[in-house]
């Protein structure tokens, strides 16, 4: 299997975010990606960067699944934000369009607003080389299982499943696993997504919610009680031609491995009627019971069975990494999931 990771992804260090009010230091910056390849190295795996993070090609992709105006706003909002007088160093909205906006807006002020949903994205001045580094690992794994590989991983840092069309969220800016599931889609009729991160993929649904093409499946936490609260209840299955091409398994906060597996069952066989042609794991780890952003507990081990388990779909698969954050059992969980996923 090759593994990608583009050490530009550095660029993007947010140090705080806001958290219940109070700005906390941000989990989501470069000791995340330190901790993972740590732990692909430990089982003997290594990673290698693509040659480009920026090409015409990966912004046709991403036009795809975003819109142009929302990825023109992520590659020049930081300039135009420092031009405002008395803003701060860092962008972050002070103002939501709650209910729904009726016009878009041209201050910057107000664009931030309406791209940004919550308080988990502020930008820096190198944010968006980050951000594209993160892309194009994607996309990279997304190419060589396109061009006949039965698998890959992306090591992307910041993730993406809580990015929609035009909006950022959950530390989330560019949807990475949506991109690789685009890509695939350039060869495959039929691609499935299936997100097991403790979080909803709120932006991948939004994204493919109306596609019959892309099918779209996630076992987390329940939104209920958890973020991201708006999105992932088990009675939205998608619109139009989308229509039943999305499944949501909600799980009670606090949950074990074993109903994590046992959901992850029902959800495979949701997948497997689709009968995709190839996949998509949006893998996330903070499902773990120390992950910093807790809310379910599984043990190291079952990322072990979940990785078995996911291989044994036997279909081309891009491995998208979405959450996981640090702690000291970060590495070792990755580790676990790549072993299972190896041996099966």
């Amino acid at each position: 299997m090759k593994l990608f990771y583009h050490p530009d992804q550095e660029h993007h260090a947010p140090p705080t975010f806001l958290l219940r009010g109070r700005p906390v230091d941000s989990p989501e910056g470069p000791v995340r990606a330190e901790l993972l390849s740590a732990g692909l190295a430990s089982i003997g795996l290594s990673l290698t960067a693509p040659t480009l993070t920026d090409s015409e090609l990966l912004r046709k992709r991403l036009a795809c699944i975003h819109t142009q105006r929302y990825l023109e706003f992520l590659e020049t909002i930081h300039a135009r934000w420092r031009a405002l007088p008395n803003a701060a160093d860092i962008v972050a909205p002070n103002v939501h369009p709650c209910g729904g906006g009726h016009h878009y807006p041209r201050h910057p002020v107000g664009q931030v607003g309406w791209h940004m949903h919550d308080m988990a994205c502020p930008m820096t001045a190198t944010s968006f080389t980050g951000i594209l580094a993160s892309a194009a690992s994607a996309e990279a794994a997304a190419d060589v299982v396109l061009n006949g590989e039965s698998s890959a991983y992306a090591l992307c840092r910041p993730p993406g499943h809580h990015a929609g069309q035009e909006r950022a969220g959950g530390f989330c800016f560019l949807n990475n696993s949506g991109l690789a599931a685009s890509v695939l889609r350039e060869r495959f009729s039929k691609v499935a997504i299936l997100d097991v991160d403790l979080h909803h993929g709120n932006g991948t649904q939004d994204i493919f919610y109306d596609r019959g093409d892309v099918w779209t499946g996630s076992l987390h936490a329940d939104t209920a009680d958890f973020y991201p609260f708006f999105w992932g209840g088990a009675d939205e299955h998608g619109e139009g031609e989308g229509s039943g091409a999305n499944v949501n398994f909600p799980l009670p906060l606090g949950s074990g491995g074993a109903l994590f597996i046992e959901t992850l069952e029902r959800l495979i066989e949701r997948l497997e009627s689709f009968k995709p042609d190839a996949l998509v794991v949006a893998l996330g780890l903070d499902a773990h019971k120390d992950d910093p952003l807790a809310g379910l507990t599984l043990e190291t081990e079952d990322f072990t069975a979940i990785g078995r388990r996911l291989a044994a779909i036997d279909l081309p698969t891009v491995l998208v990494q979405e959450g996981g954050y640090p702690t000291e059992h970060l590495g070792d969980n990755l580790a676990a999931f790549m072993s299972g996923y190896s041996a099966a």
